[in-house]
């Protein structure tokens, strides 16, 4: 039995070297691949791939988001987040939308190929520095660098803003109100203690939730 994969990353070479490195595994197709987040929720509604391997700062719809819909459109497709953000913040949000896995870009290919396939096997994977941001984080009892914890939405709409978004594009992207864009912002801003737009980029750069 074939198994199905889907690639979701912004970076043609990353997409090229993923797709040659998957399809050397005995019986692993790769079914599909996206450059955007939601290109990759389309593909993975039509194709109902096995496992979707997807970047977390994917351009459109990020990969939180990304996760989340693919999760709630095709329960069986496993999530495996592929990244270069060993951030607690970004792994627990991606793990709460559904995601099974978690993989820095800094490991080799033996990694990739031993984490999609502990997902095939309904088993979670985590690469071993992010398995001791995790450990961190539960001896910790849980903390966050923030004082408070974002929501999903407040985390998305700080990112969006940091990569020079208008509310007016993200009301739009969300299918809402352009003041409840403004209420989320507003939100994350107060929580985080930020004062200004130049203050929220810097943020969202220094905890890697945009590219610098």
């Amino acid at each position: 039995m074939t198994v199905k994969l889907l690639i979701a990353d912004d970076h043609t070479i990353v997409r090229r070297g993923l797709q040659v490195l998957l399809q050397e595994q005995p019986g692993w197709e790769v079914c599909a691949a996206a450059e955007n987040g939601q290109m990759a929720v389309e593909l993975a509604l039509k194709h109902r791939p096995d496992v979707a391997i997807l970047d977390y700062s994917l351009p459109v719809l990020n990969g939180l988001e990304a996760t989340r819909q693919i999760r709630l459109g095709s329960s069986k497709t496993e999530v495996l987040i592929y990244t270069m953000h060993n951030n607690q913040d970004a792994i627990r949000d991606v793990l709460h939308a559904g995601a099974r896995g978690y993989l820095l870009k800094v490991e080799d290919d033996g990694e990739v190929v031993r984490g999609v396939s502990a997902l095939l096997q309904k088993r979670p994977y985590f690469s071993p520095q992010v398995a001791e941001t995790l450990l961190d984080t539960f001896l910790s009892g849980g903390k966050v660098v923030t004082s408070q914890m974002l929501t999903s939405r407040e985390r998305e709409v700080v990112q969006l803003v940091a990569e020079g978004q208008s509310n007016r594009a993200i009301a739009e992207r969300w299918a809402v109100s352009i003041k409840t864009v403004e209420s989320h912002r507003t939100a994350a801003m107060r929580k985080l203690n930020l004062r200004s737009g130049v203050e929220l980029v810097l943020y969202a750069v220094r905890n890697k939730l945009v590219e610098p």
